[in-house]
């Protein structure tokens, strides 16, 4: 069963109001079982037939002081430039931030991703949840993307959280011409992360036929999934993986680390070990242990990991899907606990009190459901677009269409503001060659940012 929920046309410019949520799961505790509160889905149990969520009222958007926008004609202050950044850009842009439809003449069909190949094309690549992959030239005036992968055939996008959902190019792309992906598959119900190569023929087209699965494991439920791929700045690619689904983590996955789900896994792709199709990183925390933990883990204790990236000063950020009360944002370090389902954010999850913290890595920042229900992890912005922005971690929240800037550097404490409220679903962010920042949305559009 899929959630009937619908999106509202979104003008140009997007400065909307809280969208309406009927279908979506809001209050605590209402969300184990059948339910889940996150990405606006129906949960799906392997072993129960399906049940339709009970309509519940939207929630109005309530955000603590810290949250609070500033009003629309006093827009958040722009990072002050230094005397060399007014030298190297006369025509740095100012006033307030707005997010815009970047390609007026394109839709996709459930867009989820968007990436730059690094190859010195500049062409944008775009990930629909049902399984195909389009190219198209990164111009505002371009009207009309092809297909660069089809593999719908091959892809179970039945649930809310399946489908493709990830897309990350080899840093030797020019030269190889290989591209990895992340797919939900049925028949048994699993994940699979994939490497696949660029046709010989044609630039614009990846070669279904290439397929080499390098990775796959069972995945107990339809949602929670993950999925996102990308290589870090060491070379590594790096796979975040679910807990497995249901409601609060029944089986433990979390602080599991003998099960690849509830993880950041690290792998190399281009020295396999024998008998698989990839190698352990050999400073990989795991790596060699005798306990039967999973050697690809990098870090754990993840609920659903909706969207990481890697930030110029190599840190990894993870936008980390919460249960009941609690989204959270991550900067990952290797070998780290980021306590899933000992705790939800920084708050006790199980037990709700008194949980012991030891040895736990604490958020960034969290926030609660009040605020949002679903967070979309984002990017540390580096473009020139939106001056004002400039080394802001950007994110937004999937059912409430917040888009925020968290300001982290530099700070006693994280700083939390509100750039825009939308009417849109994003499902994800994206950079291009140039570190400017794009929007995936449920309306099938991508948007940008600018001043």
């Amino acid at each position: 069963m899929k959630s009937t929920h619908m999106v509202a046309a979104v003008a140009l410019a997007v400065v909307g109001t809280s969208a309406s949520c009927t279908d979506d799961c809001k209050t605590p505790g209402s969300c184990s079982g059948v339910v889940d509160a996150r990405l606006d889905r129906p949960l799906v149990d392997r072993t129960t037939p399906d049940r339709p969520a009970p309509d519940r009222p939207a929630i109005p958007d309530k955000p603590s002081p810290a949250d609070k926008p500033q009003p629309a004609d006093k827009p958040p202050p722009a990072d002050k430039p230094s005397p060399a950044d007014k030298a190297s850009t006369p025509d740095l842009p100012t006033g307030p931030v707005q997010i815009y439809q970047a390609f007026a003449k394109l839709k996709f069909s459930k867009p989820l991703f968007i990436t730059d190949a690094g190859d010195g094309t500049k062409r944008l690549f775009v990930v629909e949840q049902d399984g195909r992959i389009l190219v198209f030239n990164n111009d505002p005036a371009v009207a009309a993307a092809k297909v660069f992968l089809d593999i719908r055939k091959r892809v179970d996008a039945t649930e809310w959280e399946e489908g493709l959902l990830g897309l990350a190019f080899h840093p030797s792309y020019k030269t190889n011409g290989l591209f990895y992906v992340n797919y939900t598959a049925s028949k048994p119900d699993r994940t699979v992360v994939a490497r696949f190569k660029v046709s010989a023929a044609d630039p614009n087209k990846g070669d279904d036929k290439s397929e080499k699965q390098l990775l796959t494991f069972a995945q107990p439920h339809g949602n929670h999934n993950g999925g996102q791929v990308e290589f870090g700045p060491d070379g590594y690619l790096y796979v975040g993986v679910g807990d497995g689904g249901a409601g609060g983590d029944p089986q433990g996955h979390g602080q599991n680390r003998k099960t690849l789900l509830g993880n950041i896994l690290r792998i190399d792709v281009d020295k396999p070990a024998a008998g698989k199709a990839y190698g352990i990183p050999k400073d990989n925390p795991f790596a060699g242990n005798t306990s039967g933990y999973r050697e690809e883990i990098y870090a754990y204790g993840m609920r659903n990991p909706w969207r990481f990236s890697f930030d110029s000063k190599k840190r990894l950020w993870v936008g980390d899907v919460g249960q009941d009360l609690w989204e959270e944002i991550d900067i990952v370090k290797k070998g780290g606990n980021y306590g899933w389902n000992t705790m939800e954010g920084s708050h006790c999850f199980m037990p709700p009190k008194g949980c012991n913290k030891a040895g736990l890595e604490l958020p960034v920042w969290d926030y609660q459901l009040k605020s949002g229900l679903s967070i979309t992890g984002g990017y540390v912005y580096r473009g020139k677009r939106a001056p004002a922005l400039k080394g802001a971690y950007i994110y937004a929240d999937f059912i409430h269409g917040q888009v925020w800037r968290l300001d982290y550097d530099g700070l006693p404490k994280p700083k939390n503001s509100l750039i825009k409220k939308t009417t849109l679903k994003i499902s994800s962010f994206g950079e291009d060659h140039a570190g400017e920042l794009y929007i995936t949305a449920f309306d099938g559009k991508i948007y940008s940012l600018k001043q």
